[in-house]
């Protein structure tokens, strides 16, 4: 048994206020390129993990692996014994803002409760006690995310379009993001119910941001430079940080542009990707 761990893309992302406890309020748009790790599952006496793939050894060592906690809670909500070995192939990068770990833990969630025939309503909750980032993937679709992440509702409808996203190779952790951004908050945004095409949602999205963007790039100057030598591509319809990077994005108005844009960044060190969006109107 195989599912797919889509990676998470904010297009935009607004920092709206902050709860008593000290964690963030957000509005955001979140959607699903097609690039994704591969969660598996295997017979087993007992449960356990093996990585692979080409960012594993960023995960070697970890003894609060989303996954192996994905499988934990599960097992005792279904009320079973979890004699399981799971595999994660790694092929996003780690703490880059796109959701890697809330993705893998998402599709652990989707694929055990195949597996063990639990039932579906158990997921939401498990995934919002997971991370905030999690319930969101549990849909791996395009959707808009409010509260700290965990009220989810439904995305504009959007045009066919392509995205590249380049990560300079630099791990961000959200923590220090968070620390470091100064300023007032923002107001929700007002979103249409559609685009009608790629060129109509990069100038609606143009009016928005990433509010954890100036600080990324003061902890991270070389996220400004990926920033610049996207917009500077041809056929590049927007250029933006997505999450707490350091991943950027590139809005475009087909996969194959971004595909072509993926490859001329291609540099040493960095990790780039070209292609269309899960969820679009093709699918």
């Amino acid at each position: 048994m195989i599912e797919r761990a889509r990676a998470k893309v904010n297009l935009y992302l607004h920092i709206v206020g902050r709860r008593a406890d000290g964690l963030h309020l957000l509005d955001s748009l979140a959607v699903f390129p097609e690039v994704a790790d591969r969660v598996s599952a295997e017979p087993a006496e007992e449960l356990g993990l093996s990585l692979q793939g080409p960012f594993s050894s960023s995960l070697t060592g970890q003894t609060d692996n989303l996954v192996l906690r994905a499988a934990q809670e599960l097992a005792a909500c279904a009320g079973v014994s979890p004699r399981v070995r799971l595999v994660l192939e790694k092929n996003l990068p780690v703490a880059s803002g796109i959701g890697g770990g809330s993705a893998d833990a998402a599709a652990t969630l989707r694929l055990l409760q195949r597996r063990w025939d639990a039932a579906p309503g158990l997921l939401p909750g498990l995934a919002a006690k997971l991370g905030a980032d999690v319930p969101v993937c549990l849909l791996s679709r395009p959707a808009r995310m409010g509260g700290i992440g965990e009220v989810l509702g439904p995305a504009p409808a959007l045009p066919p379009c392509g995205v590249v996203l380049v990560n300079p190779g630099l791990p961000l952790p959200t923590r220090d993001v968070f620390r470091t951004r100064t300023g007032p908050f923002s107001e929700p945004a007002r979103l249409p119910r559609a685009w009608p095409d790629p060129h109509a949602m990069a100038v609606g999205l143009a009016g928005l941001r990433n509010d954890l963007q100036p600080a990324a790039i003061f902890l991270a100057p070389e996220i400004g430079r990926v920033l610049d030598a996207i917009a500077s591509l041809p056929g590049c319809l927007l250029a933006r940080m997505s999450g707490s990077g350091a991943t950027c994005l590139g809005l475009f108005a087909t996969a194959a542009e971004a595909q072509s844009a993926a490859v001329s960044l291609t540099r040493p060190g960095c990790w780039c990707w070209g292609g269309g969006l899960a969820g679009d109107r093709r699918k």
